[in-house]
């Protein structure tokens, strides 16, 4: 059964597809992120251990939440690593074991892609869709990258 909740068919299908999107930066950042975790080293180990391990159970909190977005929205939430490759955004880069510093480097300039996005969909969500509940539940997630990306960059100044 669809929702009636002011929204149109075509509106929430735009607002189903944009959150699919996200959702598939989440999982590949999620992804990323637990990569790096298991290979950290030197340095700073246990701090960053921890650091990335705070990131990832963020990112799993939200991905379910996202979930969760899109079917009170009347869709399905897509599960599939084929799917979530197929919207994504973010960039993957298999075989490779960065040290530290450019893990730190390349998870800030993820978190800061994906802040740039949600700015865009929060946009699109108040003004082209008049969907303020979405786009308030997307500032939520942009701020919590806000503060990853905060943590990230402290490292590296």
């Amino acid at each position: 059964m669809k929702p009636n909740i002011g929204l149109s068919e075509k509106k929430l299908s735009a607002i189903t597809e944009l959150i699919s999107v996200v959702m598939a930066n989440e999982v590949l950042l999620y992804t990323k992120i637990r990569k790096f975790h298991w290979n950290v080293s030197g340095e700073s180990f246990m701090e960053l251990h921890e650091l990335f391990q705070s990131q990832y159970k963020t990112l799993e909190e939200n991905i379910d939440l996202l979930a969760e977005r899109n079917s009170k929205l009347g869709a399905n939430a897509i599960g599939t690593m084929t799917e979530f490759m197929k919207l994504a955004t973010l960039k993957e880069h298999p075989g490779k074991y960065p040290v530290s510093k450019d893990m730190l480097r390349e998870l800030l300039h993820d978190h800061e892609q994906i802040i740039v996005q949600l700015r865009e969909d929060v946009e699109k969500c108040n003004e082209k869709y008049k969907d303020a509940g979405t786009a308030d539940f997307l500032t939520g997630l942009m701020q919590e990258h806000e503060t990853m990306a905060w943590k990230l960059r402290r490292y590296l100044s």
